[in-house]
């Protein structure tokens, strides 16, 4: 009997495949609902945190544009890198609107009502660096 073949593959490697492939079907779901355009920046396995993950990427809003409510599978932090969002989350407030520099946190479990870039005319990009479990979907969108 023959010895089977085997390929041995380093997790990180591995681990920012799988990143990049979900960052194309979060892009496409979010592209399907209308939502800026998602480019992964980084992922990293958190060594002091066992099964977490600290995953970022740009979002890209064109003028008018917006993203349908949504999860995410951990906490995130969103920071506006040009442009202006207007946001509201389930666990926070209100709707406001952040300008560059300015920064916002969404908790675990609460809903992201309201994500979109507040002026038609000009685009908009935000930053959110997610810690969740590792291999999570990060985005789930609500149903209408």
């Amino acid at each position: 009997m023959s010895e089977p073949f085997v390929i041995r593959i380093p997790r990180k490697v591995v681990g920012l495949a799988l990143v990049g492939v979900a960052a194309v079907l979060c892009t496409a779901a979010a592209q399907d609902k209308g939502a800026g355009q998602v480019k992964p920046v980084m992922s990293q396995s958190l060594p002091d945190i066992p099964g977490k993950q600290l995953t970022a990427v740009l979002v890209n809003y064109e003028p008018g544009g917006k993203s349908a409510a949504h999860r995410h599978a951990g906490d995130v932090f969103a920071f506006v890198v040009s442009g202006a969002i207007r946001s509201q989350n389930s666990a926070t407030g209100p709707v406001k609107v952040y300008h560059p520099g300015e920064g916002f946190f969404e908790p675990a479990g609460s809903t992201h009502l309201v994500s979109e870039n507040a002026s038609a005319s000009e685009p908009a990009q935000l930053l959110a660096v997610f810690v969740a479990d590792e291999h999570a979907q990060l985005t789930t969108w609500e149903k209408k």
